[in-house]
């Protein structure tokens, strides 16, 4: 680990945006969102967003992505009633593989509240190997590919 902290991102940082509201229930001890919450937002932002492109069928699609690997920074907290805006890029767009960068931004903030990434490795949903990535999948991804 490099020790350098990473700084929160702007919106047009990302592809694609998905209004998520919060719920009392999100909220901790603490008056905010708890930091396990905020990996649900991701999930929601890249499920909804996939099944909306009709690259994901959750009951029937024979590739099914299984998360790898997870990581979020927090800078500011969200908190109930706030409105969260998730926005969504994808980093790296491999043949079993993606690395999918979520951005989180509270109310119409410019800059992120959390950022982070999840990787999801694609397998056949019978067997649990590795297969490629269907065609539809890969056309719904390769508009969100971040810059490189």
């Amino acid at each position: 680990m490099s020790g350098e902290r990473p700084q929160p991102e702007r919106r047009d940082a990302y592809r694609h945006f998905q209004d998520i509201t919060t719920r009392w229930m999100d909220n901790d001890a603490y008056g905010h969102v708890n930091n396990v919450v905020y990996y649900s937002y991701f999930d929601t932002v890249v499920n909804a967003y996939l099944i909306a492109q009709g690259a994901l069928d959750i009951a029937n699609s024979p590739v099914i992505g299984l998360v790898a690997e997870t990581h979020c920074n927090y800078f500011s907290p969200l908190s109930f009633p706030d409105p969260v805006r998730a926005g969504l890029r994808v980093g790296h767009l491999g043949t079993s593989s993606v690395r999918y960068e979520i951005g989180l931004f509270r109310n119409e903030a410019d800059i992120a509240s959390a950022q982070g990434h999840f990787v999801h490795v694609y397998v056949d949903r019978a067997t649990g190997k590795p297969a490629p990535l269907p065609a539809a999948l890969t056309k719904a991804l390769k508009s969100l590919l971040a810059p490189s």
